[in-house]
């Protein structure tokens, strides 16, 4: 059977394996583990940025990331279905006291007027005591719910230059940022340079089996191993693990364009079946997001978790982002659902 769940269900080549075997290690919480400093090393110098971190997980290097930005009480600005903040199981509220402000993204792409909407303006009548401080905006390339989604380059440049006018520091989820560089020809540095902080993950098509890296300058860095260490993050022999991603990284990432073309085969087969719907043109790298037209079926057996109305919920939903695009919008910034005339509410 193949597993097609998620690009997290790899295996290690025996290649992996035996460099994973053979890996020199140290005490990380000593930082004397020659791989992990190789790996963090190359890591920061690919991405563009002064130094870098390695962690268990994205959650991880995430999660630390926000942290290392905010104190408790500060907004962040999240698209709606944001990894952080959909699948972290909570951690910018438990780990961060952080209050999301969530933005209407299309496939999580949205616009420097999202931004700025949001983050509205400030009152004369209003005691700046009694505020919520916002500190920080975070993006996602690619986008996991969106499907894999590429921010273009000159979209993600003016929406950083958003919140950079409006005094916010930026971070990246850049779990499959290797995909976007591996689709577009654009490196990781461009990607990354507006950034104040970006998470890279080993584990995310590349092979590896452990492992995220946090990167940004020495100072962010060094405050985000306080809390690192502070969830229980710290290593001991990690060169082990380190060593997978250094040879995911050395061998595996220029190999990432194969399984984009994998996927688009998938969805063009999957577009041939009736009772799929798909648009193939949305898989834009290695994730493909499809749903069925009708689910009547599965009605008397809905899954652990689900009742007939979420499944009727999910059913009706599937056709909207197509009726939208086709059916178009006559006040010309709806955000899918978001304005009355929409002929897609229907």
């Amino acid at each position: 059977m193949i597993d097609l769940r998620s690009d997290t269900c790899s295996r290690p080549t025996p290649e992996m394996r035996a460099a994973m075997a053979n890996a020199e290690v140290g005490d990380d919480v000593y930082g004397d583990d020659p791989t992990v400093n190789a790996l963090e090393r190359e890591t920061a110098q690919l991405l563009g940025k002064e130094d870098a971190v390695y962690m268990p997980s994205g959650t991880m290097t995430n999660q630390v990331g926000i942290r290392a930005h905010t104190e408790p009480g500060d907004a962040v600005l999240f698209d709606n279905n944001a990894h952080v903040y959909m699948l972290e199981g909570g951690a910018p509220a438990a780990f961060s006291g952080v209050l999301p402000r969530l933005l209407p993204g299309i496939r999580g792409i949205f616009t420097p007027e999202d931004v700025h909407t949001a983050l509205g303006r400030s009152h004369p009548f209003l005691p700046a005591a009694g505020a919520i401080p916002a500190k920080l905006l975070c993006l996602e390339n690619t986008h996991n719910i969106g499907g894999g989604a590429i921010w273009p380059i000159d979209r993600l440049k003016a929406v950083t230059a958003a919140g950079r006018q409006r005094g916010l520091a930026l971070h990246l989820d850049g779990a499959r940022l290797w995909h976007a560089t591996a689709a577009t020809g654009i490196s990781e540095a461009d990607y990354a340079a507006p950034f104040d902080s970006v998470s890279v993950c080993f584990s995310k098509a590349l092979g590896a089996p452990v492992g995220s890296c946090l990167v940004g300058s020495r100072d962010f860095i060094a405050r985000a191993r306080r809390f690192k260490k502070q969830i229980g993050g710290g290593f001991r022999q990690a060169g082990i693990i380190a060593a997978g991603a250094l040879h995911a990284l050395h061998h595996h990432r220029q190999r990432l364009g194969e399984t984009h073309q994998m996927a688009q085969r998938f969805a063009q087969g999957l577009a041939q079946l009736e009772r799929v719907l798909i648009d193939p043109a949305a898989v834009e790298t290695n994730i493909v997001r499809f749903q069925l037209k009708d689910l009547d079926a599965a009605r008397g057996s809905a899954p652990a978790g689900y009742s007939h109305a979420s499944i009727r919920d999910q059913r009706h939903s599937s056709g909207f982002l197509s009726r939208h695009r086709t059916q178009g919008c006559s006040t010309g910034d709806c955000r899918y659902r978001r304005c009355a005339s929409c002929p897609a509410r229907q």
